[in-house]
Parts: C-alpha cells; sequence; structure tokens
C-alpha cells in the first residue's frame, strides 16, 4: 500500500453547508434550516457569535445512550423537506438518532463512483450495504448501474425509494431489500451472484431484522471476505466508510488491500472532512478506504 493519505472534501453542496463548529458542537444548514449538532472532533472555539448559533431551528440534545438524545426545536420547520445534490433529490428530516438522512461528506465518494460507472464500457452490477436513505444507491443508478440497495432497517428502505420517485429514478433498475448485510451477502454467494461494485457504510453498532448484532472491529472482516466473494472477475470499485471513533484509514486501507489481493487495481484511504463557512477550518467526518481497478 502507498504511504499516500488523501483528504476528500465535497465542494460541490449547494444545500448543505458547515456554517461553523467549535465547543463539541457543529452548527450545520440542510436546506433553508440551521441545526445544532454534538461533535466531539470539534476540539477548537466557535468562530460564530452567540447568537448565530441560537438563531438554529433545532438543537439535539444527546444522552448517554450510543446516538441517544432528542431534537429541541427552536423555530418552526417542517416534517421533512427536499434536498438535492446535482441532479439527485431527496427528502430530509430530523431523526432520533441525530441525522438527518444523509451524510454530506460521503458525496465525495458519489462523484467516484458515478466516475467510475460512466467510463466503463460494460455493464456495472453495484451492491450498497447499509444503504440507509439510498443516496450512494440512487448516484450509482443514475450514472447507469444496476444497483441491489440493503439495509436492516425497513423505514430507511421506504425512505430510500421516496427519494427514487423524488429524483425521477423510477425506471432504474434497483433492487430494494430489507435484511441483514453480512446473512445477505453470504446467500448471495450461494446463489453464485456477481458484483462489479460494492459499497460498505457499516455503523458502528448495529442490529439486523432479526436482532442480528453488528459491531464494527469485529463484524467488518467477516463482511469483506464475504463481499470477496461475490466480486466480478472483473471489479471496478469497492469503497467503505467508517464512523467509529477509534477506527484508523490506515487498518481500514489494509483490510480491504488484503481482500483485493489478487486484482489489478489501487487503494486509497484517508479522512473525509467538511471545511466549515466561518473559519475555514475542515471538520473530519469519517475515515475511508477505496479500491478501483487500473
Amino acid at each position: 500500500m502507498s504511504n499516500d493519505f488523501f483528504l476528500l472534501e465535497s465542494p460541490r453542496w449547494r444545500d448543505y453547508e458547515l456554517l461553523d463548529s467549535g465547543d463539541g458542537l457543529k452548527l450545520e444548514r440542510f436546506g433553508p434550516y440551521t441545526f445544532a449538532r454534538p461533535e466531539s472532533q470539534a476540539m477548537w472555539s466557535r468562530a460564530l457569535p452567540r447568537k448565530d448559533w441560537d438563531a438554529a431551528h433545532a438543537d439535539f440534545h444527546p444522552t448517554n445512550e450510543e446516538s441517544g438524545g432528542h431534537w429541541i426545536p427552536k423555530k418552526k420547520f417542517p416534517e421533512r423537506w427536499q434536498m438535492s445534490y446535482g441532479n439527485l433529490k431527496f427528502w430530509a428530516m430530523t431523526t432520533p438518532g441525530r441525522h438527518l438522512g444523509v451524510f454530506p461528506e460521503v458525496a465525495a465518494h458519489w462523484d467516484w463512483m458515478a466516475d467510475l460507472v460512466r467510463a466503463a464500457d460494460r455493464p456495472v452490477n453495484a451492491l450498497n450495504l447499509f444503504g440507509y436513505t439510498g443516496l450512494a444507491t440512487l448516484a450509482l443508478a443514475a450514472a447507469g448501474a444496476k444497483v441491489t440497495h440493503v439495509d436492516a432497517s425497513k423505514k430507511s428502505v421506504t425512505w430510500a425509494r421516496e427519494n427514487q420517485s423524488l429524483s425521477g429514478l423510477e425506471a432504474s433498475p434497483i433492487r430494494w431489500i430489507v435484511d441483514d448485510a453480512l446473512k445477505f451477502v453470504q446467500r448471495e454467494a450461494r446463489r453464485g451472484v456477481k458484483y462489479d461494485g460494492i459499497v460498505l457504510d457499516p455503523p458502528k453498532f448495529g442490529r439486523g431484522p432479526k436482532g442480528e448484532v453488528w459491531e464494527v472491529y469485529k463484524s467488518l472482516p467477516d463482511l469483506f471476505a464475504a463481499c470477496r466473494a461475490v466480486l466480478s472477475e472483473r471489479p471496478l470499485f469497492i469503497v467503505t466508510t467508517v464512523y467509529a471513533v477509534r477506527a484508523s484509514a490506515v487498518h481500514v486501507g489494509q483490510a480491504l488491500e488484503e481482500t483485493m489481493r489478487g486484482f489489478k487495481g489501487e487503494t486509497e484511504r484517508g479522512e473525509l472532512a467538511t471545511r466549515e463557512k466561518s473559519a475555514r477550518r475542515l471538520l473530519s467526518q469519517a475515515v475511508f478506504a477505496r479500491w478501483r481497478v487500473k
């Protein structure tokens, strides 16, 4: 593996901005609405004055439970609203887990994958695991790929299908699956199904629809091995993003490179970061590793 380390930003956003961060918080704009959320990596002081933070439409107050907490509205805003990224359109809304239906920093991967699909002189069959509200799925489908979208949450898959309609991609070949990611991939291997591209955005901890336990440090190696078994003879790409605080891009990259041993390609690893509007500081959001064919 190369010693190069990549810091990826997503500068094409118009409907999202990181307005400010600091003191363990971040202030963001999602469409016309602003929200304050906890951000443990923001170890500096806020650049904007207090009045700008007080003007947020809602603040998220966490509890001691993993991803637990609740939103405290301060201004009126709709239950959900439309946002867009390029030609993709999707619904945003506040959720009990502090998220709003989109991880804006991952757009760097959407563009990268879409470019690879468009440049491939062949049909591309892609698999999106832990697909959430489907934006990576829709980016791949819009680029011309056939996509299988897997998430353990029926609610998330319903949300993703609504985003498909909103984006005008109803006719695109997308298969929507509510299932445990590892079990699904293992079944696909037994069926002999092959994929040219795989996206993995695993949570730190989660449960499948039948109570299957996911812990990223214990479960990711098994999932990488299962993904290897469903890769086509000429894979195009595989990309994984990890949000667990203790994860290292070096370690994730080495695990991915081992998974892809024997295929001719190159591996990149690094961090996904968002640049503030206020003081232009970079806020690291996740680590990633990705492989592409040479």
